[in-house]
């Protein structure tokens, strides 16, 4: 049985470390008012009010984000200390770039077809024009941050794949019933993202968990899964203000 000398050394060493569950509690808080499933943008999405001209700007931004997953995942890869950490974690960049017998193409060739799908030129995605400058801000700023924040940071960045698969299911079927000129096979990366959202938020959280010793370190993490609410958000802000600077 411990003593109370020997709890209040424990304490110090840990900082207060919360239980497991309230970090995870304090994240499905903070997604609740923060993640972009809120967003007005994703909103109108979702009730069907999006022109075609709307929902393929916002499919050619999104695509800026979807190009750099793997790049932050590389960045985030080369920070793991040990092998079975990185055959673990290269698998996200297989998910988005394509498996390397060629056999998958990948989130990034599924995007493009999505693109395809909603009328959009596969080249015109690929060169980039037409990224908005706040879009290509809030990028550039989270893939920054998964180079330059701590392991233990970037991937609690990553969390927000927890609420993914939910948003994920609401816009196929919101696509389905209010968007039928976008070809079906256009939402193939909304389904496979559905189960790799769920594998993939388990194992990162998995890590947290077990890296996140003390208070200070769960609040990195709160932290880091904060910014990553606003890097969507942001992105989602400027595809919203520039309809806005369209309409006067």
């Amino acid at each position: 049985m411990s003593t109370p000398v020997q709890d209040e050394r424990v304490q110090d060493a840990t900082g207060g470390r919360m239980p497991d569950a309230e970090v995870e509690e304090r994240l499905r808080a903070l997604a609740a008012e923060r993640y972009h499933h809120r967003h007005p943008f994703n909103l109108r999405m979702h009730e069907g009010l999006l022109s075609r001209d709307e929902l393929r700007r916002w499919i050619l931004n999104r695509f800026h984000y979807q190009r750099h997953i793997p790049i932050k995942d590389a960045l985030i890869l080369a920070k793991l200390g040990s092998r079975e950490l990185r055959r673990s974690w290269i698998r996200r960049i297989h998910d988005h770039d394509g498996s390397p017998d060629g056999g998958d193409g990948g989130g990034i060739e599924r995007w493009l077809r999505l693109g395809e799908a909603a009328g959009l030129d596969r080249a015109a995605l690929l060169s980039g024009e037409g990224v908005l400058p706040g879009v290509r801000l809030a990028v550039d700023g989270y893939v920054n941050f998964c180079r330059n924040a701590s392991t233990l940071e970037a991937v609690a960045s990553s969390l927000t794949e927890m609420f993914a698969p939910d948003l994920m299911t609401t816009r196929i079927a919101a696509w389905e019933r209010h968007y039928p000129w976008v070809e079906p096979e256009g939402l193939r990366y909304f389904q496979v993202r559905v189960g790799q959202g769920r594998r993939d938020s388990e194992e990162a959280l998995a890590l947290v968990h077990a890296w996140a010793r003390t208070r200070a370190d769960q609040e990195r993490v709160l932290a880091g899964f904060t910014f990553k609410c606003d890097v969507l958000w942001s992105l989602l802000d400027a595809v919203e203000n520039a309809e806005v600077r369209d309409a006067r």
